[in-house]
């Protein structure tokens, strides 16, 4: 049984990119970037606890649902695969504790472990898409060791790529956040273009949410952004602002990853986002560590040559992905 402590720090960054015209080579920094955030005295060591252990535009809320059509069970806790199709599980600890649960969501090529709340439905995406997946409940027994409580192991043929990218999940959950999705909603009206969405979702959280920085000085392993509260206080650390973006985006039909991974060996996140034109492309908001900035989606020469973009954040084939949120 594996020790179920992973740390995933966490420089939350947000990319987007398009392309019509220019190549990288024909700019400077100034013709780079357009909008910018800047957090003062923001310690990124703090940001790392928030995470430690822890397809076309669609017109209507794609919410997750546990269906009951197929499901593993122990006297307490149930996983529903049910709709595996659509990119998502669901657990349940339907028994009663008070240690820490965990579930370790294993795909084709990436483990995922996550914390696990008491008696609520929680959902967790199939982040790495079409294949064979385990899925393990276990319980804290003492230190960091676990016991395995429930485990079940299915095939999963997704409806299309998009599935794990455009629902609710743990990290970026807005399935209870109606403030949420009516603001998103409010911002992107009349907007097609899902980089227009991006622009407008973008521009409203960076000028209305301020980084809060008694949060990130005592933030915990296991935190999870609250969508709704985050845009009632108009404040959070980097993950809620991440959250928030993507949680915007994706109500309106904008398929979203949300990606932890390393520039050379610094910790960083960004988003790949998709639209009809470019497929999924990389490259428009993210996170240095104390600026949030948004790159001018016209300045690219292709969308999908995102190396090339993410030379501005450093040298692109030092971009490893780890994590699909």
């Amino acid at each position: 049984m594996r020790v179920m402590k992973q740390i995933v720090p966490l420089l939350l960054a947000l990319c987007l990119l398009a392309g019509c015209g220019q190549t990288t080579q024909e700019m400077d920094e100034d013709d780079i970037y357009i909008d910018r955030l800047v957090l003062d005295q923001v310690d990124l060591a703090y940001e790392t606890e928030a995470l430690s252990s822890g397809a076309a535009a669609k017109d209507t809320l794609l919410m997750p649902v546990a269906s009951g059509t197929a499901t593993k069970k122990s006297g307490r806790a149930v996983v529903d695969y049910s709709n595996i199709k659509d990119g998502y599980v669901m657990v349940q600890f339907t028994g009663a504790t008070s240690k820490r649960l965990k579930v370790q969501v294993k795909g084709p090529t990436t483990t995922y472990t996550y914390d696990l709340p008491v008696k609520s439905w929680t959902t967790f995406p199939l982040s790495d898409g079409n294949g064979n997946y385990k899925v393990t409940v276990y319980e804290n027994t003492s230190g960091d060791k676990y016991a395995e409580e429930l485990s079940t192991s299915f095939k999963v043929t997704l409806n299309d790529e998009f599935a794990p990218f455009l629902r609710p999940n743990q990290y970026v959950d807005y399935s209870v956040a109606t403030n949420t999705i009516s603001k998103a909603k409010e911002l992107t009206k009349d907007l097609t273009n899902p980089l227009d969405k991006v622009k407008a979702v973008y521009e409203f959280v960076i000028k209305n949410v301020t980084y809060d920085r008694a949060l990130a000085a005592s933030v915990k392993s296991g935190y999870l952004p609250v969508l709704d509260t985050v845009l009632a206080n108009k404040k959070g650390i980097c993950f809620d602002y991440a959250s928030l973006m993507t949680g915007m985006l994706r109500s309106q039909g904008v398929p979203c990853k949300l990606v932890v991974g390393y520039a050379g060996k610094a910790y960083h996140a960004w988003i790949s986002v998709w639209s009809e034109e470019t497929g999924w492309i990389e490259g428009v908001v993210y996170f240095d560590g104390t600026t949030w900035q948004r790159m001018d989606p016209t300045f690219a020469s292709s969308g999908k040559s995102s190396d090339s973009i993410m030379k501005y954040i450093g040298d692109g084939k030092n971009y490893t992905t780890k994590y699909l949120y």
